[in-house]
């Protein structure tokens, strides 16, 4: 009998499913919400699942419905989930049995989308200590603010601070408030604090290490030029489009001053990047806004990062493909480097795999509500790319359409091509080369 090989990829699954019910259980327990009696069972298994997935939507009101220690439960998903399952786990195993085997490391290697095993290994160290560092320095900053400008008590701006820099620098989204980042919306200081950790986050990890050891540009990898020069551009037009739709809207930024505005417009550009921090009702933001949204949300941020979509590195070396077919070249090249058909044929794969989710999650969920196609668009793609925005209908969806953004948290953060590989029983490696033959294309 032939055993099916239990590799990097399955493990990622099984280990974020794993979370998740742990996640479910604990949340399930009578003494973490702040009423009578226990959380409803789709309810601790929503959060968990977006938590863990660093997603942030949420059917209830996370900072009246849940206790200290249901928020707790929260903020340690996060941080699990952001890190990475696997790279927690094999970074514990390692630090008790002084070494890491041959499946944690292939695991490790998989989740952190690192080069090699031995990198894997001293990469993890590396994540670990970088991710904390940030999110300490974050928290100490936003602790003070919310303890001199807004009065909270010492104990009480210091978990708020906790908090919400974890949940930023993992671009989760969660917050302790009812009216979510809108508190902020008059606060440039926080609201700077946010974006901040959002986009450092989101970046990616190996963007910010290429980044201390090679400084000058040209000497930037393919990678880290995709991802550094993607992200400019998506966040110029995101705040170009945000301020020209937005500014005169009553629904949103009509009645701030010139200030809060410009900040506030910062954050309709950042926060879109896979963080579900909103200081505007999104309900209330015009039609082009809304589209503008759907692609930031899918599109997401860096590889090997906290963020989800398909990743900016993605979206623009399918770019500089179709540039380069355009131009008639032989290859496609970003600057002085062409791109490997197989790595074309990955982004193109991971694309598409994107864009399918989406439509599936889509229809099921028209199929199952009766709510509006582009609110239901707007909440599909933020599940999906574990943005965690919401148009306020995830409380109002039916349990069926509830599940379906769960299926699709779980998907966007795991990976499409995680999902696709762990499924797979085997991959067969073909011993010939089949005639080649050209279809009419377009």
């Amino acid at each position: 009998m032939r055993r099916t090989r239990f590799g990097p990829a399955r493990t990622i699954v099984v280990f974020y499913a794993i979370t998740v019910t742990l996640g479910t259980l604990l949340l399930a327990l009578p003494f973490t919400t702040t009423g009578d009696g226990r959380a409803h069972f789709s309810t601790a298994l929503f959060t968990a699942a977006s938590a863990t997935c660093i997603t942030g939507m949420s059917p209830v009101d996370v900072a009246t419905y849940w206790n200290p220690f249901g928020q707790a439960v929260i903020l340690l998903l996060v941080q699990a989930g952001g890190l990475g399952i696997v790279t927690l786990s094999v970074r514990l195993l390692q630090l008790v049995h002084g070494r890491m085997g041959i499946g944690g490391t292939l695991a490790a290697q998989a989740d952190a989308h690192t080069d090699t095993p031995a990198h894997a290994r001293s990469m993890i160290r590396v994540i670990v200590r970088f991710y904390l560092a940030l999110e300490a320095f974050l928290a100490v900053l936003m602790a003070l603010r919310l303890h001199f400008a807004y009065g909270e008590g010492v104990g009480r701006a210091a978990w708020d601070g906790l908090f919400h820099a974890v949940s930023a620098v993992n671009n989760a989204g969660f917050t302790l408030y009812s009216d979510g980042a809108a508190k902020f919306a008059h606060d440039p200081w926080v609201l700077a604090m946010l974006c901040g950790g959002v986009f450092i986050g989101g970046l990616g990890y190996p963007v910010w290490f290429e980044l201390q050891r090679r400084r000058r540009p040209h000497q930037w990898t393919m990678h880290t030029r995709l991802t550094v020069g993607g992200s400019l551009v998506l966040f110029v037009v995101g705040l170009v489009t945000f301020i020209a739709f937005e500014w005169r809207n009553p629904g949103t930024l009509a009645h701030l001053d010139f200030t809060d505005k410009v900040w506030n417009s910062i954050g309709g550009a950042v926060f879109p990047r896979t963080a579900g921090f909103a200081t505007v009702d999104y309900t209330a933001v015009r039609p082009e806004t809304m589209a503008v949204n759907y692609v930031l949300m899918f599109i997401g941020g860096g590889s090997a990062g906290t963020s989800g979509g398909i990743k900016v590195s993605t979206f623009f070396l399918l770019g500089a493909v179709i540039i380069s077919e355009i131009r008639g070249e032989p290859q496609a090249r970003v600057g002085r480097r062409a791109i490997p058909v197989a790595v074309q044929r990955q982004a193109l794969t991971v694309a598409l795999l994107g864009v399918g989710i989406v439509m599936i999650g889509m229809i099921a969920i028209l199929t199952i509500s009766e709510q509006p196609m582009q609110l239901v668009l707007f909440e599909t793609i933020s599940a999906f790319s574990t943005t965690g925005l919401s148009a306020n209908l995830t409380g109002q969806l039916p349990e069926g359409a509830q599940f379906v953004l769960i299926a699709l948290m779980f998907i966007g953060r795991v990976g499409t091509m995680t999902v696709g590989s762990a499924l797979a029983m085997r991959r067969s490696k073909r011993r010939y080369q089949l005639p080649e033959e050209f279809p009419i294309v377009g």
